[in-house]
């Protein structure tokens, strides 16, 4: 019952037989004969099918939500008699938004260090696909942001706050200044994320605030894409300070933008369930000890 399920959450997931069959690593014949049997044993229908999957039943809904719960407890069963045998160990998927990547290992690195035998994948998404990727199971955890939009029901500790500053090159307009407000960074060529990651949002909120709005002639999901056209010298582009410092031994500048100098708190979200599995229980002991080092 526990392997349907699991090849029902990734049908769910992936919304096409073969792409669910290997994400689950068996053909697509075992995948479909399982998600029968599995509508057998629970007597309803659970996805409607054409030549191709189409969605999920009302049914298919309903039984989605048990199995992600059901599969979850049977992993955290399995991880929690597994550090009773031989120690923590296993695998942890980290999904981290682009703008928190640089200081991952300030999480990562002391974690494996204290759990050596625990693999860490970490993958870039944004806030929205790290909140999917936990409710689907996709991801044990994630990076992102803790206070700007709805996070629903999940574990959380805070690791920083993040700050922003104007990233350019020296020369170029206002470059030699010690801060700028959100008014003055609007009237600059700007290159910034895209609409679909939060830190844009964020963005856009502060300079809707100042009476203006961001007009940018260069948006990229890649955060080294920006910093690439922002070292042109023709843009200037607007990142968490912590990221912008990375880049000023470069040559660049990183201008504080106040009027008003904002904040907003980023930090480690997991599924909220008690008892949580051992590993995540340790990464969010560390993630605690993190933000204690970090103030």
């Amino acid at each position: 019952m526990i392997d349907k399920l699991e090849m029902f959450i990734a049908l769910a997931r992936e919304r096409h037989f073969g792409h669910a069959a290997e994400a689950c690593g068996v053909t697509q014949p075992t995948l479909s004969s399982a998600i029968r049997q599995l509508e057998d044993q629970l007597g309803v229908q659970l996805v409607f099918r054409g030549s191709r999957f189409q969605e999920l039943t009302p049914e298919g809904l309903r039984v989605l939500d048990w199995a992600r719960r059901i599969v979850g407890d049977a992993r955290a069963l399995k991880d929690e008699m597994r550090a009773v045998r031989s120690g923590l160990s296993g695998n942890l998927r980290l999904g981290v938004i682009p703008t928190a990547l640089p200081i991952v290992a300030d999480l990562t690195a002391p974690f494996t260090e204290r759990h050596p035998n625990v693999r860490v994948r970490v993958l870039s998404r944004t806030s929205a696909e790290i909140l999917a990727g936990i409710e689907s199971l996709e991801f044990d955890a994630g990076i992102t942001y803790l206070d700007n939009e709805p996070l629903g029901r999940v574990s959380q500790a805070p690791l920083y706050a993040e700050y922003y500053r104007l990233v350019c090159r020296p020369g170029t307009p206002l470059s030699e200044r010690d801060s700028l407000t959100w008014a003055e960074v609007a009237t600059l060529p700007l290159c910034l994320l895209t609409e679909d990651m939060q830190n844009r949002r964020i963005v856009n909120q502060h300079l809707a605030e100042s009476g203006v709005r961001a007009n940018p002639s260069v948006e990229s999901n890649s955060t080294i894409s920006l910093i690439s056209h922002v070292m042109t010298g023709r843009w200037a582009s607007v990142l968490p300070k912590k990221l912008a410092d990375l880049f000023v031994a470069d040559g660049l500048r990183a201008i504080p933008i106040v009027a008003p100098e904002v904040r907003h708190l980023v930090g480690l979200i997991a599924a909220h369930r008690e008892p949580h599995t051992p590993i995540l229980a340790a990464l969010l002991e560390a993630a605690r000890r993190s933000a204690e080092v970090d103030r």
